[in-house]
């Protein structure tokens, strides 16, 4: 059952469309679906919104630290309200996808993502849910740190937009403790495809 929904991404307007931002994209989305607001809490250093769904306190954050920082925020507000690692979702920005695409995973390694690294570090444990939003590879390792930082092109901004609709649709499954059925949901939720062009003259 998940209790905490963390987007990652960089404070600051020169950053607010950039690739690595993805993750804020994602909770900006859901607040809105929640009719929430986030608002500035220095304890946890970050925007947070706290709600409650079904009876379940539920909470969103954008840790306002910068992303390699990230664990800052997310251990700040995890440990004091007692949540447990396996009760976060952090939704990142993921090189490895498609934009457009989305992966839903537990645990593993931080695959040199620096948000996830600080996670890892601050909770002192890996043992928490991802929600991976693909933002496509430059195709170069050189070219990665530039390639975060940039805005998406229109059409990939776009099916990423698409995909954050789609894979909110697995929340509901989130909060019930159904992470399977939320699994599933995310991977099923592929991006539609294109019409086929209609041969001329029919």
């Amino acid at each position: 059952m998940i209790k905490l929904f963390v987007g990652l991404g960089n404070p600051g307007t020169e950053y607010e469309a950039t690739r690595h931002n993805a993750g804020f994209w994602w909770i900006d989305a859901l607040a809105r679906e929640l009719k929430v607001s986030l608002a500035p809490d220095r304890s946890y250093h970050g925007l947070v919104a706290r709600t409650t769904v079904q009876g379940q306190t539920l909470w969103l954050l954008e840790p306002q630290t910068f992303m390699n920082v990230s664990g800052k925020s997310v251990a700040a507000l995890a440990r004091f309200f007692k949540i447990q690692p396996d009760e976060i979702l952090v939704v990142h920005d993921e090189l490895d996808v498609v934009p457009g695409q989305a992966k839903l995973k537990f645990g593993g390694s931080h695959a040199g993502h620096n948000g996830l690294r600080d996670i890892h570090a601050q909770l002192g444990t890996g043992d928490y849910w991802r929600l991976r939003l693909g933002i496509g590879h430059p195709g170069v390792k050189a070219e990665v740190i530039n390639w975060v930082l940039k805005k998406p092109a229109p059409e990939q901004r776009t099916a990423i937009e698409e995909c954050v609709d789609r894979t909110l649709k697995a929340v509901p499954a989130m909060l019930a403790g159904e992470m399977e059925k939320a699994t599933l949901l995310v991977h099923t939720s592929k991006p539609p495809r294109p019409k086929p062009p209609r041969p001329e003259g029919v």
